[in-house]
């Protein structure tokens, strides 16, 4: 397993079923998104986060061509932690890149706990995920004044992290997404490998929420990602594993 970090270098149908001829290219990639203590059971955790850590487990176990984990990985002083505007959680800010001088193109900032600090417990895979089985994991939000709810890049486009260069170097056609929270950081990667031309597959069972009202996976569908299950992709890729 190999661990990266701010490195520069393609009709929602309900199933897992593929509609192109038999000869077109499948290659399909698993991410993991943030599946860490802080975000399961710390100091930031998503509603009902520990139930789909062996749904992921069961994906992890599939034939993928390439299993890619993504992690916050903050500074204790990060631009979107409240303690660090000493203002309330949950509050928000403008916040701008470090490069933009004349504050040109503020982005509001929700003001979040402190989380998933880099090197303590918080930003550890949460304990029972499979995270021997990663061929790499991807580090995001390193940077103490740099937001990053993607795992491609950060909030202003500005910085690619080794995410796309991974994808690329195994010719992945694919992506499958689980973990957390699906409304923000699974959201945000999943649109931008969209954006990058990858068929991007939601795995509805596998991810799970801040706000449980389904509202992120009807706009992501919107977009043209396609709503899965563990289920369904069990029977794509590993057909016998269910009998």
């Amino acid at each position: 397993m190999s661990e990266t970090e701010n490195a520069v270098l393609p009709q929602q149908d309900g199933t897992a079923h593929r509609t192109e001829p038999e000869s077109a290219p499948f290659v399909p990639a698993l991410i993991v998104v943030d599946m860490q203590y802080d975000f399961v059971y710390g100091s930031l955790a998503v509603p009902g986060g520990s139930t789909i850590i062996e749904k992921i487990n069961s994906l992890i176990d599939l034939p993928f061509k390439v299993k890619i984990a993504t992690r916050d990985f903050h500074p204790g002083d990060h631009v979107s932690f409240a303690e660090t505007h000493h203002k309330p959680v949950f509050s928000k800010t403008t916040i701008y890149h470090p490069d933009d001088k004349e504050q040109a193109r503020g982005v509001e900032q929700v003001l979040w706990p402190v989380h998933c600090v880099a090197t303590t417990g918080g930003a550890d895979f949460v304990e029972g995920l499979n995270a021997t089985a990663f061929d790499a994991v991807v580090h995001k939000g390193t940077h103490p004044c740099i937001e990053s709810y993607s795992a491609f890049k950060d909030i202003w486009g500005k910085s690619l992290t080794a995410l796309q260069g991974l994808l690329a170097e195994k010719g992945v056609t694919d992506v499958y997404f689980v973990g957390l929270a699906g409304d923000y950081c699974v959201k945000y990667t999943a649109l931008d490998a969209l954006e990058f031309g990858y068929k991007t597959w939601l795995v509805e069972d596998g991810i799970k929420s801040i706000k449980d009202d389904g509202v992120a996976f009807e706009e992501m569908a919107k977009k043209g990602m396609h709503l899965t299950t563990t289920k369904e992709v069990q029977e794509l890729l590993a057909p016998n594993a269910l009998n």
